[in-house]
């Protein structure tokens, strides 16, 4: 009698051979190449291992995406801190990993336990905080000089605080580029390159090819404008550049803005603070079609204020038009934006909603300005004035030069990745 145990020995040996084989080739694709960056490759578990790390963290955006974009920069990153002689201490990484791990109120350890028990490895956190503090350092070792605000710089940061008025007036040009969902990436790191630049004649030949807005004529000049009217969000953003620096890309919703400052200065008035600014918002279907932006075109021409648009959605769904009276903190940053270059019944229509869907036609209907409460500075009652280099003065000073030196560092950062970005060998 023939034993049967032989060949079921050898058919579970062959079954669990063939079930093994696409286990193996499964785990050595996971370490080959996915991506090469310069002489560095990413292999697809570091892609598959930040992707379920930054799911973890709740990150926004497609975590796949964001991962692959995080992966190339931290390359980038890593290569330029090595060739400047930057290489973070075994200490100052540990230090890292802990410092983020507090952001969650969280040791260290109990940190890596939590990222481990959902699948992402300890090696994974180091890597993604090794790579950003290689960065902070060597940035500060290669931008500290020129980020420093001049006194100058921090006397005019101080005006702007206090009552919230300001006599300063700023001579920006702007550059607000369409960045629909399928084109954000590719219009982010576009303007990453031209903020490199510097350059005003290059700022404005930019602004003239890709700017939605109407300053693109102009090669995205504005006239004079006072500090006080932009967005609160953006005002510390301007003070804290130098005449012809440009900020880093701002991103708001369906476009990515871009702004230099080409002069500032101090006026022989107190410009006006405003409690609330009413508008409206008419929307029109198909984003920045042709036909959008006509029919955007005509309504401009036919209405001379807010109260004119009513019968232009007379007979539409309520939605169509609305009409806000807010205070300049509550209205969104790019609409702020638009409203600060307009007058009493002037219209915009550079930007869009739903995705790039729908082009918004903006209308400024009237700015109410702040009125002053009957209060005499202190040394007019004859209070003692603050003395000039009084603790309290230098820590204020100390507080702006902080803040305006952290966000010039930030833009150089930008601009210096945005660079590397550009010169690099991206192979996928």
């Amino acid at each position: 009698m023939i034993s049967l145990r032989p060949l079921f020995a050898r058919l579970v040996l062959c079954l669990a051979l063939t079930g093994l084989v696409p286990a193996l080739a499964a785990a050595q694709n996971a370490f080959s190449t996915a991506i090469k960056v310069n002489d560095s490759a990413i292999t697809f578990y570091e892609l598959e291992q930040r992707a379920r790390m930054l799911s973890l963290l709740r990150a926004p955006g497609d975590p796949q995406e964001l991962a692959r974009e995080q992966l190339i920069d931290d390359r980038l990153r890593l290569q330029a801190a090595r060739a400047n002689g930057v290489r973070p201490s075994n200490s100052e990484i540990l230090d890292g990993m802990t410092e983020f791990a507090g952001r969650a109120n969280l040791t260290r350890e109990e940190f890596v336990q939590a990222l481990e028990a959902n699948g992402v490895a300890e090696d994974t956190f180091r890597d993604f905080v090794t790579a950003g503090l290689a960065w902070r350092l060597l940035v500060q070792q290669r931008f500290a000089g020129r980020s420093l605000p001049s006194d100058a710089e921090i006397d005019r940061a101080l005006n702007s605080q206090g009552s919230g008025s300001t006599n300063l007036r700023v001579l920006i040009s702007e550059l607000i580029m369409p960045a629909p969902p399928r084109q954000a990436q590719a219009v982010l790191q576009r303007a990453q390159r031209i903020a490199q630049s510097g350059s005003e004649a290059e700022f404005s030949r930019a602004a003239r090819r890709f700017s939605a807005t109407a300053s693109r004529r102009n090669g995205g000049r504005l006239p004079w404008q006072n500090l006080s009217e932009l967005p609160p969000a953006l005002q510390p953003i301007i003070l804290g550049l130098a005449p012809g620096e440009i900020t880093a890309p701002l991103q708001i919703p369906n476009a990515v803005a871009l702004f230099q400052l080409r002069a500032i200065e101090e006026g022989r008035f107190n410009a006006p603070t405003y409690s609330a600014i009413e508008y409206a918002s008419y929307y029109i279907p198909g984003g920045r079609s042709d036909a959008a932006v006509a029919e955007a075109r005509k309504i401009s021409r036919r209405v001379d204020n807010c109260d004119d648009l009513y019968g232009v959605a007379k007979g539409q769904p309520a939605e169509r038009l609305e009409r806000d009276s807010l205070p300049p903190s509550r209205i969104p940053t790019d609409v702020a934006f638009e409203l600060s270059k307009l007058d009493p019944g002037e219209t915009s229509y550079a930007l869009t909603r739903a995705d790039g869907q729908t082009l918004v036609l903006l209308m400024l209907c009237g700015r109410s300005a702040t009125i002053a409460e009957d209060e005499a500075p202190a040394q007019a009652a004859g209070g003692d004035a603050p003395e000039e280099g009084s603790t309290l003065e230098r820590s204020r000073r100390e507080e702006i030069s902080l803040g305006l030196r952290n966000r010039r560092l930030g833009t150089f950062a930008d601009s210096y990745l945005a660079q590397l970005r550009s010169e690099a060998r991206i192979r996928e």
